[in-house]
């Protein structure tokens, strides 16, 4: 009996995979719950174990292809035959021969429908829905438990050559507000003709370099970035951190400058909620977070990932520390788990000890605000008796989506970070 096995639902908001990596061959006999295929998702690989003991008759998605929620993945031979096959040993994980194509999902047996009143659909298809003007509390789920999918919206009726597609229409008639286009919605540019005796490579942009490159693109084309530059004197906060470095790193845990700044950005968001807020542009609202979840971005072997430090207002500066070493160290093993890289409200990035003299992050869409750190540097200064002095300074560039705040609200978010680096001491009065 043939099994046909399509891409499971792997967390909320999750509309499609990248194929990273086959654990078997056509071929090859495959028991209940063993490892058969690893997708990526949000930068965090996902291990699908097998449904079934059988025998994997075809593979229908190479090793690179992005497979959506519902899509083909394996046909397996689940029968007598299949079943009766005797378990081989684990094989080195290879990639099924480049002539594999993938197939259109076959259509998926009509489903129950859900409670009244609710909408089972990821974000991707409430976007596609209102950019065809289409109401989803109309629709009829064909996927698990109701879940709509993507055919049931019905093929995307073409634009007249030469004119503008008509607008959607809210229910008073008014136009609805239209979100910007995905970014694998917009027309690719062929990039130039190179000589093959001048071409040294070509590496193909897959895996977490691709999500990457793909959420880079639409934080460019979607916020309105603006940067705000301070400049801080953190004399006092290298003092601090020397001292306690002397007892946290007898625990076996290193004290950087990161952990005293992520409770100054706690700070300044409590005293500034919206920036700590993601956009939602479906809706076209400002969704301000009660949870302060904030991203590290850290640099990986494959790319730059964002772990989260979640619930950061109620951690020590030692808990933070802790926590921010382990997900930097298992971000560069490729352990971080979907959950630990996704769900953060704001974000900061730092280069260390590279941190340079300015920098203009690029937000870590839908967030509204991200937090570049810059190095520390000993330079004189004037004080304010007239005095001049060596001070420690460190540039902080803040980088807001304009659309939704004002360029007052990043120069005041900042003015409060200031105020608790320039007086540590501060920053264990916000521990609660």
């Amino acid at each position: 009996m043939a099994f046909e096995f399509r891409l499971p639902d792997i967390g909320e908001g999750v509309a499609e995979g990248e194929v990273v990596e086959w654990h078997v061959r056509e071929g090859d006999a495959i028991a209940e719950d063993a490892p058969l295929v690893s997708v990526l998702t949000d930068k965090a690989n996902v291990e699908i174990p097998s449904p079934k003991s059988g025998r994997v008759l075809k593979i229908h998605a190479a090793v690179g292809e992005k497979v959506k929620v519902g899509g083909l993945l394996v046909t397996l031979e689940t029968g007598p035959a299949g079943a009766s096959a005797p378990p081989l040993p684990a094989a080195t994980p290879v990639a099924p021969p480049p002539a594999v194509v993938a197939k259109e999902p076959a259509p998926a047996p009509t489903a129950s429908p859900p409670a009244a009143g609710r909408i089972i659909a990821s974000p991707y298809l409430r976007r596609l829905a209102n950019e065809r003007g289409i109401d989803l509390a109309t629709i009829r789920g064909s996927g698990p438990d109701g879940r709509i999918v993507e055919s049931d919206l019905g093929p995307a009726a073409p634009s007249p050559v030469g004119s503008a597609p008509a607008p959607a229409v809210g229910p008073a008639g008014e136009p609805a507000a239209r979100a910007a286009p995905a970014p694998a919605e917009r027309e690719a540019t062929p990039g130039p003709a190179v000589p093959d005796s001048e071409v040294a490579e070509r590496i193909p942009i897959r895996g977490i370099r691709r999500v990457i490159a793909e959420h880079m693109t639409e934080a460019t084309h979607r916020p309105a970035s603006f940067t705000y530059v301070e400049e801080i004197d953190v004399s006092e906060l290298v003092l601090l951190r020397d001292r306690m470095a002397k007892h946290v790193e007898k625990q076996g845990t290193r004290l950087s400058y990161l952990p005293f700044i992520v409770k100054g950005v706690v700070a300044g968001l409590r005293a500034h909620p919206r920036m700590n807020a993601t956009m939602d542009d479906v809706r076209n609202e400002l969704v301000v977070r009660s949870a302060y979840h904030i991203g590290i971005a850290t640099a990986a072997p494959e790319g730059l990932l964002v772990p989260v430090v979640r619930n950061a207002d109620g951690k020590s500066v030692n808990e933070i520390a802790r926590e921010v070493q382990d997900l930097a160290d298992r971000g560069r093993a490729g352990t971080l788990t979907r959950a630990e890289l996704t769900g953060s409200t704001f974000t900061i990035t730092s280069l260390g000890a590279l941190g340079g003299v300015l920098a203009t992050p690029i937000l870590n869409y839908p967030e509204v605000g991200i937090l570049g750190v810059h190095k520390i540097r000993r330079r004189p200064v004037y004080r304010s008796d007239g005095s001049v002095g060596p001070a420690d300074l460190m540039n902080l560039s803040v980088t807001l989506d304009h659309r939704v705040l004002d360029g007052i609200v990043g120069a005041q978010f900042l003015a409060t970070v200031k105020s608790y680096l320039e007086d540590p001491h501060l920053l264990f009065s916000e521990m609660r």
